[in-house]
């Protein structure tokens, strides 16, 4: 694949060891023949289909297959989808998705789509993806989404923009979220709709992304993966591999995940300013604070806390540090080596166990893919506080703080990100929960029964500051160091972490949600 220009990239995930964002990776022009790969969904003349609506709501037409793709039947036509309102976090109401058929991609579509693929590694031919969008099949929005994600400008993402336009009626001028990106607006629109993608779309997907990076390739291997792969979208940096302890740097430009940490004492950590930001845990009567500073530029730790060990992710797009029991898997499962893949879905990094490839839900601790997924592993959690360094330590004088340089000789900026979501999400979110902002801060639990509940952090502090109640389904929140921890009536603790609305609200979309 040729590598796109190096100018204006798409956004990156994460921040390099110096503190600098780090650059979006060019395409790796390396990798599989696509010849030797899977051909294409078969797809043939007068085969019927039948329209089916986004989210199952709508109107079905019975439509002919032809070698052109589908045909309106006489007298018939395609009929709007009638949808709740939605709207993206600017604002914007996205329009009625559009119908799309179900069943095999034309004979026509799937010629052009194979001659697209198989002229990446060269140059893309324009003229079948143009023909893409005369297709008539929305369902191959998610084929130029994909596209669109390492062809950010120059004729490629022009005609890819003209072709989702013509697919779907939509002018992606009139969504303000384009004028930054029109890869992320168009991907909305696409996550807002719920469209299906075509049949065979994993195998179109696996092709273009191990081109980019070959390590993804496991992820992809395990067909009854419990992954959307609609929503995995490439974060702008590399797989992390490094072997657990290693502190070098990742050459090929990865977040490289910090194992073990040296830690100091709170006298020790006198260095980071008392009204920072630490994400803190308290395991087994012991106390450790990690610095924001620290885990926005590695954004995983694996760690020994209290006795136990854990994996710590943080996901600076989502504002959600969670950290996860490693050591609390079946006894012929090794220790899980948590790892960032590189990858996000719906602007959630995508981790992973670097000892069996199993891809994990950063969110849930469910292993979604690989041999944990097959042993049914879900990490358990414990609660992060997130508060200052200042209000930590006065509540917990016994805490550690990790040492200043990281154990590896860095000197850390104290704002690596640089207001880099000042502007709202820079991945693809679809639409927004409108009860909240998109960027407040939630506390957010799930109940034994699976009832997600969730709290407005700043309005929750303020209320118990001031002597009030803070409790909903039975969940009272308590003050711990200037953070927030969850409790049930008779006053056990109920793990819980922080997050932005927009993320706990997708990955929770069902969630109870406490109003002062």
């Amino acid at each position: 694949m040729p590598a796109p220009p190096a100018a204006d990239p798409p956004p990156a995930a994460g921040s390099d060891p110096e503190g600098a964002p780090v650059p979006d990776a060019a395409p790796d022009p390396s990798g599989p023949d696509p010849d030797a790969l899977p051909a294409p969904p078969a797809g043939g003349a007068e085969d019927v289909v039948e329209l089916e609506p986004a989210n199952g709501a709508g109107s079905v037409t019975e439509v002919q297959e032809t070698a052109d793709g589908p045909s309106e039947p006489d007298g018939a036509g395609l009929h709007p989808i009638e949808r709740a309102t939605l709207r993206n976090f600017r604002g914007y109401e996205f329009p009625p998705a559009p119908e799309v058929p179900v069943g095999p991609l034309g004979q026509t579509a799937a010629g052009d789509l194979e001659t697209v693929w198989s002229t990446m590694t060269t140059e893309v031919d324009l003229a079948a993806l143009s023909a893409l969008g005369e297709s008539g099949d929305a369902r191959l929005g998610w084929i130029l989404s994909d596209l669109l994600r390492f062809f950010y400008y120059g004729e490629v993402h022009e005609a890819a923009v003209s072709a989702f336009e013509t697919l779907t009626g939509v002018s992606l001028a009139d969504d303000p979220v384009a004028v930054r990106s029109p890869w992320q607006s168009v991907t909305d629109h696409l996550i807002a709709w719920n469209l299906p993608a075509i049949e065979g779309y994993v195998d179109y997907k696996e092709r273009l992304f191990t081109l980019v990076e070959p390590g993804w390739q496991p992820f992809f291997d395990d067909r009854d993966a419990n992954i959307d792969w609609r929503l995995v979208s490439w974060g702008g940096v590399r797989i992390d591999d490094r072997p657990l302890g290693d502190p070098e740097r990742c050459v090929r430009g990865c977040i490289p995940a910090r194992d073990d940490p040296p830690v100091t004492n709170a006298a020790g950590g006198a260095w980071y300013p008392d009204d920072r930001i630490v994400f803190a845990v308290v395991i087994g009567g012991e106390a450790r604070a990690y610095p924001k500073n620290f885990m926005e530029i590695h954004e995983m730790v694996n760690d020994t806390v209290g006795g136990r060990r854990i994996g710590f992710p943080y996901c600076t797009l989502c504002g959600s540090a969670q950290a996860y029991f490693t050591d609390d898997v079946p006894a012929d499962v090794e220790t899980p080596v948590l790892r960032t893949s590189g990858l996000l879905s719906r602007s959630n990094k995508v981790m992973y166990d670097l000892v069996t490839k199993s891809v994990f839900d950063t969110f849930t601790g469910e292993a979604v893919s690989g041999p944990l997924r097959e042993k049914g592993v879900v990490l358990n959690q414990a609660t992060v506080v997130t508060t200052t360094w200042g209000e930590w330590k006065a509540a917990h004088p016994e805490t550690t703080i990790v040492a200043r340089d990281g154990g590896i000789g860095h000197n850390y900026p104290l704002d690596p990100l640089r207001g880099r979501d000042d502007d709202g999400p820079i991945f693809p979110i679809g639409d927004l929960d409108g009860r909240l902002t998109v960027h407040e801060q939630v506390f957010g639990v799930v109940l034994d029964d699976g009832t997600p509940v969730a709290f407005p952090v700043d309005a929750a502090v303020s209320t118990l500051e001031a002597g009030g109640t803070v409790e909903l389904a039975g969940v009272s929140l308590r003050l711990d160091g200037g953070g927030v921890r969850a409790v049930d009536a008779a006053g056990n603790e109920i793990e819980g972490h922080q997050a932005f609305w927009f993320a706990w609200s997708q990955f929770r979309p069902d969630t109870l949600l406490w109003e002062s």
